[in-house]
């Protein structure tokens, strides 16, 4: 039996925070058509995160409705570098840069979408066959002066930051791959807008309907400030070992926490309403919902009894203070001769990014030796013996200076 229009579409709605052609969306939705609903991403790092799971899921709730994805892998895009949102004009990767990534987008991706209703394509095949004249055709189908609409064109251009030519081909590129998949939907961040209307023109220009736009909101990373993004540090990867995802899932805030309910929980809006009440007005403690959320999707991406032990794992390592007894041993080298100091050796071991962040978590007594907290991280760290250093809650290992 098919769903009812209006209940998919009130479904559907849910989470979006905005749709562009919804009244042509409905009218679809009421006549039985089976959509085309297309989603791009460009694999400029290797692995997905959550943040791409917030599209993922919508996309997997069209096929819930009985619609085709058609998920685009923007290998020929990311060549360019999508400039949303940036400052400056983005480093172009390499074709085997860009192919090594895709094919790790193709293999994470079906841990959240049908594989029976997804169409897997990249936008080489029919770019690279449109040639020199055929950019400049497309090209000539949008002005600088709409190009300049965009906010983050805009802001550069007052402030006089380069813009660089191939920057504005990068929406006309992305509005042609919906022309040539012939999409009914288009789904994106709402820092991808412009980028989707402009497929909604170029597909009126080549007599198609246009496209429904949905726009889904950006997943802020750990820190809550900033995108969710791997070159900021601050993500949680579908492929993380179990145990670092729930450590990541804990780390956020009370506040952050309703935010990745309402983004990439399955929980129906009135029980994650009935949650928060249950903060709010009856004390629950906020770390015991946490621990639920962070079940939910390290049971999601790496399996139900993953979930069970990274959550057996947390509780005993930073509720009742224990370190795994199969901590794994890191020896590393320091190349000196007088003995190296304690901010050396944490920078060394990958548990601070720089010697500046390490001196600063001791100076906040974030840094313990052995369970002993200390206070000088200029002080020399003993060579040959291995001993656990662990910094703030969830970053830790068993060190050995050779």
């Amino acid at each position: 039996m098919k769903p009812d229009p209006n209940e998919a579409l009130a479904a559907l709605r849910r989470g979006a925070v905005e749709i562009i052609g919804e009244d042509a969306l409905r009218e679809k939705l009421e006549a039985g058509a089976v959509l085309r609903v297309k989603a791009g991403f460009d694999p400029t790092a290797p692995d997905l995160h959550l943040g791409h799971v917030v599209l993922l899921q919508k996309l997997r709730q069209f096929q819930h409705f009985g619609h085709q994805v058609v998920f685009v892998i923007g290998d020929f895009t990311a060549m360019i570098g999508d400039p949303t949102g940036k400052s400056a004009t983005r480093k172009p990767l390499t074709r085997d840069e860009v192919l090594a990534n895709a094919e790790t987008y193709r293999e994470q991706v079906f841990r959240v979408l049908d594989p029976d209703a997804t169409e897997v394509v990249f936008n080489s095949v029919w770019l690279k066959d449109l040639g020199a004249e055929g950019m400049v055709r497309l090209a000539a189908r949008h002005t600088v002066a709409r190009m300049l609409e965009r906010d983050d064109f805009a802001r550069r251009y007052k402030s006089q930051q380069p813009i660089a030519i191939h920057e504005f081909l990068y929406p006309l590129i992305q509005g042609y791959d919906s022309v040539v998949l012939r999409a009914d939907v288009e789904l994106g961040g709402t820092d991808q807008k412009f980028n989707l209307l402009v497929g909604r023109q170029l597909q009126e220009g080549d007599g198609q309907p246009p496209q429904s736009v949905m726009t889904m909101p950006i997943l802020e990373g750990l820190d809550g400030v900033q995108k969710m993004s791997k070159s900021l540090g601050n993500y949680v990867g579908i492929t993380d070992e179990p145990e670092e995802m729930f450590g990541k899932l804990m780390s956020i805030s009370d506040e952050l926490m309703w935010r990745y309910f309402e983004l990439l929980s399955d929980r129906s809006a009135a029980d994650i309403d009935l949650l928060r009440r249950s903060v709010v007005d009856e004390g629950a403690n906020p770390r015991d919902i946490k621990l639920g959320l962070a079940r939910e999707l390290v049971g999601r991406f790496r399996g139900h009894g993953a979930a069970d032990a990274a959550q057996q794992a947390f509780i005993a390592r930073f509720q009742r203070g224990q370190i795994p007894a199969d901590l794994p041993e890191q020896e590393i080298s320091i190349d000196q001769p007088t003995p190296p100091t304690l901010a050396q050796v944490l920078k060394a071991s990958g548990l601070v990014s720089s010697t500046s962040e390490a001196l600063r978590m001791v100076a906040q007594g974030a840094v313990k030796i052995d369970g002993e907290r200390v206070g000088d991280g200029r002080a020399e760290f003993p060579r040959g013996r291995a001993h656990v250093v662990q910094v703030g809650k969830r970053r830790i290992a068993r060190v050995r200076v050779a």
